[in-house]
């Protein structure tokens, strides 16, 4: 329609030239996988959840609207009135649906000791736990998280060979799910890193596996522990307390630890983003965990 000078025709040519050039390479960029994906603990929250603040049932809608997080990491405790409630299972998996959210794993508490010195009671505790590896087939996670509880009988051998057969129980039938059993390091003997991965490896078993946690490890060296732990990891627990005005964690080194699990390891799945402190609220808490987390994984 209107003329066009020889110097701006050169001009537009080079730049769509350009354009096409560039555009499979933004594209590359945009599908571009990040090293590992950000989910919200819900135990970040527990308070909010326990004074009935928060509603247990919209924790995934909470997560994406409140945090601007896709996954999400549920725990039991919340939901326990609810354990054979259908109807409400679904409700739950409705709203993570709705909500585009991705349900990683359900923390599992308060259903016996695995490594039980009685028989029965590690029976019973083993069997308290299949009904949450049937509500995390059904909401899509990977995993359940569980704990490696001892008694207080014998020797660090005895008990590690108990939790292995109650663990190694536990794991069979979440098999045949293909759901993950995955212990915490979680006090105990659970958080001597040593302890804790033999014990992974002589239940063997591919669906078992670790859930390395930042900041469960008491006196001993949390930097050694999940170095320890990571060769068996299903997912990572970046638990937060306090964080100094840089916005880094003043417990744990960030950059260090991820560095530990993404360059060393390998690990790229879920990080869990678990604020636990006192002195910031549990939404600054959280935001300010995803934070860290979010700048650690822009320089890693």
């Amino acid at each position: 329609m209107f003329p066009v000078s020889r110097r701006d025709f050169l001009r537009q040519s080079a730049n769509v030239a350009g354009g096409l050039i560039a555009a499979p390479a933004l594209a590359a960029q945009d599908t571009q996988k990040p090293i590992f994906n950000i989910s919200l603990a819900q135990w970040s929250l527990h308070r909010a959840f326990f004074g009935k603040k928060l509603d247990p049932l919209q924790f995934a809608a909470i997560a994406k609207k409140d945090y601007d997080i896709h996954a999400v990491e549920y725990v039991n405790q919340f939901y326990a009135g609810k354990k054979k409630d259908e109807a409400y299972l679904k409700d739950l998996k409705k709203v993570a649906d709705d909500a585009e959210v991705r349900s990683v794993l359900i923390m599992c508490d308060g259903e016996g000791a695995l490594g039980d010195p009685d028989e029965k009671m590690q029976l019973q505790a083993v069997e308290n736990h299949y009904r949450w590896v049937e509500w995390a087939k059904y909401l899509g996670c990977h995993s359940i998280r569980v704990n490696a509880q001892t008694g207080d009988v014998g020797s660090r051998e005895d008990k590690a060979k108990r939790v292995v057969d109650g663990l190694g129980k536990l794991t069979e039938f979440g098999a045949k799910h293909e759901i993950g059993v995955i212990v915490e390091n979680h006090g105990g003997l659970s958080s001597d890193g040593a302890w804790l991965s033999g014990v992974m490896k002589a239940v063997n078993n591919p669906y078992c596996g670790t859930l390395p946690d930042f900041g469960n490890f008491g006196s001993y060296d949390r930097y050694k522990g999940v170095d320890e732990l990571m060769p068996f990891a299903k997912g990572v627990s970046a638990k937060s307390h306090d964080f100094d005005e840089a916005g880094n964690e003043t417990h744990t080194d960030y950059p260090k630890m991820m560095a530990i699990v993404v360059n060393k390891h390998k690990y790229h799945g879920f990080v869990g983003a678990e604020y636990e402190g006192n002195k910031l609220s549990e939404p600054d808490g959280i935001r300010a965990t995803k934070k860290l987390l979010e700048t650690v994984r822009a320089k890693l």
